[in-house]
């Protein structure tokens, strides 16, 4: 719908707005009243707000509302007319509340496909009826309905109201993000984040109150899926700087996720590889079910005979589930969730893809795309010449690029099919750059000649450059520690202190940064094999399992899947069954817990692995199959390595399962972070690369430190290059970045967090 259409009605919509309150309050008499029709209509409406006068502008929830959009029409097929998009000043309460009587409620029918989005701030309130707790509320764009004679009166709008007028809508198949939180903190440091201070003084409008009043009176048929970009009450949504652009990191994970991935498999394990996405990004909130029902995160996601054990857990136990719902993967054995939880939206096609033509120039062979689908951390840096598939199989060249959109030409000189609008285009070719640095953000709370001196002390370092927080992209953030403000140390984007990054009391930013090389090579090699993931892209059909070793039978902790490996419908069936064992979001490992990866191989070619990381203290690990030797190690005995290769059709456990070669995880409490790398080609400079390290026998552990992790990430880089087929017709590129081919490789992502 058009936003002047919209605009134009509004007026009389709101004089009539408590009127319009009591006739939303009987959708729910017309929902037995329609049979559902055979092509439902699908229907959004979209909330983005940036500019709030009284309070720091956001950056990110325009940006939000375009990817949510373009999602919607490429992979989920609504019309661009049944979209109805409010920005700005247009998103204040009334007009947002009375979009759902015009634009939702009015057309809705039964088994009609509802989408609410909300990008904005939260905050809290305190309601009259209720003074001994703070609710949840949005906050619309600032309005001239205010009550000039009370400038305590906000004009928000309840998270409750909003929950209980989705639930209005006279149809089950709703689904509302809600990239938003309640919880603002005295201080920020790193990412923005979408939550303001709360004011007990602060009260709501009556207009709000009576809504709000009259939808507790009445019986609301639907059960909306809500999906929050938070999962804990001081959990802080956060928006990110990427290539030219802001996002919300929830919305851009989210939206980014539902574009490769395909078909559609239960809420749960989308939010699990949500969560994945955010802990790359920087952010440790953990998106959610939202649920205002006791338990109902828990017992709406699990076999009926273990939600009965739940409703009767004792008060101690039930804290630690809902603070821990990874837990409940260990109490059901890895049985997963039940089948019936499920996306409410099921895409338009059945294949996944990394964008769309969104335009297509006179010549017919010059396409603008959109490229929602790649991955937030490579998206950065991929690069001209990167090659992008049609359905139709012809190959589209990348030629220019400028954050989401970019331009490309089609490859063959005389194409029998004419290139169309909205067609999805899939990665055939990713071409990174092999000049890649570490960007470290300087904090502003650093004083003028600490930023100089930081910025004079990192450039001894080759590889790394520094940029002034919030104008450019960057990894991590160089900051004073918020407790001793006479200390300086790393921190991620999202505010967390990277272990053994910190200087002394007292210590010069100088020294400080000097102590930091070791690690700075570090982060930068784990930046490097990050940019190597496409489970959605990948050609290899291959699949991975991190287990826990016990003496019944291993526990799931994770899988991982190629995904457009699978040709026929039956297949694809069976895929979403393999994969509603995957966990709940963010899996916990308890400390001295024996693990492993049992990996499959369902491709018709070898492939060969490696596996990197980061362990709980941010060292870098590997994976190390070691040579057996024909006569006894002593001190001066160089271990020999071998490559770890699976053939066609063949499962390996990673390490092997004996005493001998245990991989047993350690403390302390942190987060781990694997990349389980393959390719149809050795990895020959890799392994001569892990070689040249000087290995005491008694670190020939499965897995153990990393030693030399930049030159490693460089020559695994190097031999996905290799194993490109490519590289021989583009040899201009490949000079300067690294080709890799989709049918030759594929990565793996892991996290998991170890208690």
């Amino acid at each position: 719908m058009k936003r002047r259409r919209f605009l134009q009605r509004i007026s009389s919509i709101l004089a009539v707005l408590g009127i319009t309150e009591a006739e939303w309050l009987t959708f729910g008499n017309r929902y037995y009243q329609a049979l559902a029709q055979s092509s439902p209509r699908k229907l959004a409406l979209l909330i983005g707000i940036n500019q709030y006068p009284e309070n720091p502008d956001l950056s990110g929830c325009l940006t939000d509302v375009e990817l949510q959009r373009e999602l919607l029409i490429h992979r989920f097929g609504f019309q661009g007319s049944d979209i109805l998009i409010l920005t700005e000043e247009e998103a204040s309460r009334e007009f947002i509340q009375a979009a759902f009587l015009d634009h939702l409620g009015k057309q809705a029918k039964p088994s009609d496909v509802i989408v609410f989005h909300f990008s904005g701030y939260g905050s809290r309130v305190k309601l009259e009826t209720s003074p001994e707790r703070m609710q949840n509320a949005l906050v619309p764009a600032a309005n001239g309905s205010k009550d000039p004679q009370d400038e305590k009166i906000v004009n928000y709008i309840l998270e409750e109201t909003l929950l209980l007028l989705l639930r209005s809508l006279p149809t089950d198949r709703v689904t509302a993000v809600l990239d938003t939180s309640y919880y603002a903190p005295s201080t920020v440091l790193g990412l923005k984040i979408r939550a303001l201070q709360e004011s007990v003084e602060a009260k709501l409008a009556a207009e709000e109150l009576d809504l709000l009043k009259q939808l507790k009176t009445q019986k609301l048929p639907s059960t909306p899926v809500v999906l929050a970009a938070t999962s804990n009450p001081k959990q802080s949504a956060r928006e990110g700087l990427f290539s030219g652009f802001s996002a919300g990191l929830f919305t851009y994970a989210l939206t980014q996720y539902l574009w490769e991935f395909t078909p559609a498999t239960t809420i749960q394990v989308a939010l699990s590889h949500v969560e994945n996405s955010l802990s790359k990004l920087a952010s440790k909130q953990q998106p959610t079910l939202l649920s205002n029902q006791k338990n109902q995160y828990i017992t709406s996601l699990l076999p009926a005979e273990f939600s009965a054990d739940v409703q009767n857990l004792s008060p101690k136990r039930e804290e630690a589930l809902n603070t821990l719902p990874s837990l409940v993967a260990k109490e059901t054995g890895g049985l997963g969730f039940p089948d019936d939880v499920k996306n409410q939206l099921l895409p338009h096609s059945s294949i996944g893809a990394e964008g769309a033509v969104s335009a297509i120039e006179e010549d017919g062979k010059t396409v603008h795309l959109w490229l929602g689908g790649l991955p937030p951390q490579v998206l950065l840096y991929y690069g001209v010449n990167s090659r992008f598939t049609l359905a139709t199989t012809e190959q589209l060249v990348l030629r220019s690029r400028t954050g989401l959109t970019a331009k490309a030409q089609i490859s063959k000189i005389n194409i029998t099919t004419p290139l169309q609008v909205g067609q999805l285009v899939q990665e055939a070719v990713r071409v990174l750059p092999r000049n890649i640095n570490l960007t470290i953000a300087l904090d502003t709370g650093l004083e003028r000649i600490e930023r100089v001196d930081a910025t004079s002390a990192f450039a001894a370092f080759s590889r790394v450059s520094t940029v002034v927080v919030g104008e450019k992209p960057a990894d991590y953030l160089f900051a004073k520690l918020q407790q001793t403000p006479s200390r300086y140390g790393l921190f991620s984007l999202g505010g967390e202190l990277i272990p053994n990054t910190t200087g002394e009391v007292g210590e010069a930013v100088k020294l400080t940064v000097q102590r930091l090389a070791p690690k700075l090579s570090t982060l930068l090699a784990a930046k490097l094999w990050r940019l190597t993931e496409n489970q959605g892209s990948s050609r290899l059909a291959l699949k991975a399992t991190l287990e826990i070793i016990s003496d019944t039978s291993p526990s799931v902790v994770m899988q991982r899947e190629t995904v457009r490996t699978f040709k026929t419908e039956t297949s694809i069936k069976k895929s979403v069954q393999t994969r509603l064992i995957a966990p709940l979001p963010t899996p916990i490992v308890p400390i001295g817990s024996r693990m492993q990866y049992r990996v499959e191989n369902q491709s018709d070619r070898r492939v060969y692995l490696i596996l990197l990381g980061l362990n709980n203290n941010h060292t870098a690990i590997a994976f190390y199959s070691w040579e057996t030797l024909q006569e006894p190690n002593t001190a001066d005995t160089k271990p020999l390595l071998k490559e770890a290769v699976i053939a066609p059709g063949e499962t390996l456990t990673l390490p092997q399962t004996n005493a001998a070669s245990a991989w047993v995880i350690s403390g302390p409490a942190f987060f781990y972070e694997q990349q389980l790398i393959f390719s149809t080609a050795p990895f020959s400079e890799t392994l001569a690369a892990l070689n040249t390290a000087k290995y005491s026998t008694a670190e020939q552990g499965p897995i153990g430190p990393l030693l030399n992790s930049l030159d490693v990430a460089q020559a695994l880089l190097q031999d996905l290059h290799n194993a490109s087929a490519l590289k021989t017709e583009m040899n201009g590129t490949a000079t300067d970045s690294y080709i890799l081919d989709v049918n030759n490789w594929a990565s793996f992502s892991f996290n998991f967090q170890v208690m």
